[in-house]
């Protein structure tokens, strides 16, 4: 094992393909979390940092957001988690030397993955105007040439603050307390890019934007539909959650146009039987939806269910529940009862027959949950879809009871935490006017620019200066020609971050990169070592510890930075904040949070129980839904689906089992059959056929979407694989150069990367 970084970018010259596995996890996913932890930390290292992966006293993965159990394993970690502690725990690092020997023109051509490997950043750098490097930089320096900028700026709008996900609750909220006071609202976040249309519609329907389910409600259903989602790559703590679900009895759908590993059968590597034996079969049936069907498949079983309840008047629908809770039902009934099956059939490809067989399961089930991910949420008719979801569930009283309800499994570690906390571009007024009565100032009140908006106004010279705490913002955009475009305008552009990655490369005229400290790290202030919270994707807020010493004297942490930063943009004249106590002592955060945000009361004591507390959820704990009209609202939708022209396919951008969201881990994709390389293009055999095309051709792919913008991702080999015909896959952050800025969602402007318009173009192999 080796912990040196790859000298060399080995770009997809050794990449094969063979057939995609039949089951998840297994002794697979163990040697591949030894094998990365390894060439990353070392044996020692390795079994210390991991042993404390979500445990109680240790430290909350930096990976996806999936709840842990009550009750849990010394090894309370899946592969992806055990490679993304790997990532940061690495010892592999990035010093002033490395930039030294490297140009920005020099790393430009350099593959996600290859920087990524490179390891972790040690001091602050700073690319002046005109150089052609990044070089090193006091912190107090790199905060004035900030605190320079953004007053130069003619209003505080053309600043943008981006959040990643990865971000605690406490450094989010003293983030979003520093931008309204410079005076803004521009804090674009991921949330924009992933889970926008799961919040936009469940706010709307149930007055919350969280989902409405624990993990017990998980253990306790009698059906799981898992719709747009692949948990043995994106969440695989889910898969044990599920087996646990199977075996007391519960049935699983799943919903995808992709068949997932994971869902086909499980091996649980904490288990022998895991390790040694057949594992769990977790989905009954599969249903293998087009791109885009999901809300057709919902509208069948919405109607399918109004005509068995015509049928036996009193056994199906939950009258009570909606008599009582419910608002709108008779104008949704009326529509969902002409739900054509010519145009559901059309949209989904299933055959009549599949969406009975589910249905039927439906019937039989009292208790049903409904998870979903990116598959349901990028979509430009994403909204109605989720909004359709919600009717599913609410003519049978599934949600705010045990064993049923919403849940949108998010990804990154605290991405819902860091809405909770404020950061959010479009805040309510009862949110700005606690933050404003705490702090003694006037919060802006105006709109501010999501991360779409953000790239547009970068773009045409209305953001000048661009911050970003933490996260990937150039990989995880879509439109990539141009969101580099867009970054390249703006006078400064600011990365705090723990590694090396693309959004370092493309720099803005001046740039910072400023390191911090990761989840796995001590962080030690004069007042002793401090604690940060985070909120999973069930509204659990827990603790997290860091116990490693920090991989350079010279980081800082999160909150450190933002004080520092909001003491030297703000300064004497700015409204008086206490930055200094909050850098030396997160309880004094912790206080403040308490005083704003409804449910952290005594927030210092509850948070240090085990395990944390849950914070409320009124659909959940009292069926109550602060919606505008004081119910839950049933929805008449509008059918939609994607329309594909004669001979043109429709794409989705996904992950490959080697990395969790822009950061790539490895080269491999064990699951689909892909190893050492990542451009590829999965699609049907008889969609080859029809191109005149053979398994393993190269092709070009190019987006249409009719602005007269040619987006063209080059080089791709084809993959012969079971998807719906009409429809294929590929790798992002790869792809994302072919989703269109202006493509997104109906109401919450999230990108259509599930839906991409797109021709191939044959490429000889020397081209």
């Amino acid at each position: 094992m080796t912990r040196k970084p790859p000298a060399e970018d080995p770009g997809d010259a050794r990449l094969r393909v063979g057939p995609p596995k039949e089951y998840a996890a297994g002794l697979p996913a163990v040697t591949s979390s030894l094998r990365h932890a390894g060439e990353q930390m070392g044996a020692r290292r390795s079994l210390l940092t991991l042993l404390r992966v979500n445990q109680k006293e240790g430290f909350d993965c930096p990976g996806c957001a999936w709840p842990e159990p009550e009750h849990r394993h010394r090894a309370e970690f899946c592969e992806n988690g055990a490679k993304a502690v790997a990532e940061e725990a690495t010892v592999r690092r990035v010093t002033p030397d490395f930039f030294a020997e490297h140009t920005l023109e020099d790393l430009l051509p350099r593959s996600d993955y290859w920087l990524g490997q490179q390891g972790r950043l040690t001091h602050p750098m700073y690319r002046p105007a005109g150089d052609d490097r990044y070089r090193p930089i006091s912190w107090d320096d790199a905060f004035a040439v900030i605190a320079r900028e953004l007053a130069a700026l003619d209003h505080p709008d053309q600043a943008a603050f981006y959040t990643s996900g990865r971000a605690s609750n406490e450094a989010a909220f003293l983030y979003q307390l520093f931008v309204r006071m410079l005076g803004t609202n521009n804090l674009p976040d991921c949330s924009n890019m992933c889970h926008e249309s799961s919040g936009s519609a469940l706010t709307e329907t149930i007055g919350i934007g969280k989902g409405s389910v624990s993990l017990e409600d998980l253990y306790e259903a009698d059906l799981i539909l898992v719709v747009g989602q692949n948990p043995g790559t994106n969440h695989p703590r889910m898969l044990s959650a599920l087996e646990t679900a199977k075996q007391r009895g519960a049935r699983v759908i799943a919903v995808n146009p992709l068949p997932e590993a994971g869902l086909l059968r499980f091996k649980n590597p904490q288990k022998p039987s895991g390790v040694i034996g057949g594992g769990t079969k977790l989905a009954d049936q599969f249903l293998q939806i087009r791109l885009g069907g999901d809300q057709a498949l919902f509208q069948a079983f919405n109607r399918l269910l109004l005509e068995a309840e015509d049928e036996a008047p009193g056994t199906c629908l939950d009258t009570s529940f909606i008599e009582r809770y419910t608002h709108g039902f008779e104008e949704f009934a009326e529509h969902a009862r002409k739900a054509s099956w010519e145009e559901i059939l059309q949209a989904t490809g299933l055959p009549e027959e599949e969406i009975r067989e589910a249905f039927r399961q439906v019937l039989a089930a009292e208790k049903i949950v409904v998870c979903w991910a990116m598959g349901l949420t990028q979509h430009k008719h994403s909204v109605p879809t989720i909004r359709d979801v919600v009717n599913f569930l609410l003519l049978r009283g599934n949600i705010g009871r045990p064993g049923a309800g919403l849940c949108p499994v998010r990804g990154h570690s605290n991405v819902q935490g860091d809405r909770t906390m404020g950061i959010y571009e479009k805040p309510d007024g009862a949110f700005l006017d606690a933050l404003g009565a705490e702090f003694a100032f006037t919060p802006p009140r105006h709109h501010g620019h999501d991360a779409v908006d953000s790239i547009r106004a970068m773009r045409d010279g209305d953001v000048r200066v661009f911050v970003a705490l933490g996260g990937n913002f150039v990989a995880a955009a879509p439109d990539t020609d141009l969101t580099e475009q867009a970054l390249r305008r703006c006078r400064l552009t600011v990365q705090i971050s723990t590694k090396l990655n693309r959004s370092h490369v493309i720099a803005g005229e001046q740039a910072l990169i400023l390191p911090c400290l990761g989840r796995t790290e001590a962080d030690l202030r004069p007042g002793g070592p401090q604690l940060v919270t985070v909120e999973d994707s069930m509204g659990m807020v827990h603790l997290s510890r860091g116990r490693l010493a920090p991989a350079s004297e010279h980081l800082l942490s999160e909150v450190a930075i933002i004080c520092r930063m909001a003491r030297a943009a703000l300064g004497e004249a700015g409204p008086q904040v206490p930055w200094e106590d909050f850098a030396s002592d997160y309880d004094c955060i912790r206080d403040r949070i308490e005083r704003v945000i409804p449910g952290f009361e005594d927030f210092n004591t509850r948070v240090r129980q085990p395990g944390g507390f849950a914070l409320p959820h009124p659909p959940r704990d009292e069926r109550r839904f602060t919606t505008a009209t004081g119910l839950a609202n049933f929805t008449a939708n509008v059918l939609e689906s994607p329309k594909v022209p004669p001979g043109r396919l429709l794409l989705q951008t996904l992950r490959s089992h080697d990395q969790y969201n822009t950061t790539v881990y490895g080269l491999d994709d064990r699951y689909r059959g892909v190893h050492q390389g990542r451009r590829v293009l999965f699609l049907h055999p008889d969609d080859l056929t029809e191109r005149g095309l053979a398994d393993g051709d190269l092709v070009d792919i190019v987006s249409e979407y009719g602005d007269g913008v040619e987006r063209r991702a080059p080089s791709f080999r084809t993959v012969s694989y079971p998807t719906p015909r009409g429809c294929c896959a590929a790798y992002f952050p790869e792809t994302n150069v072919l989703v269109p800025l202006d493509s997104t969602a109906a109401i919450s402007n999230t990108p259509t990367s599930k839906s991409v318009v797109v021709r191939l173009e044959p490429r000889s192999a020397d081209a």
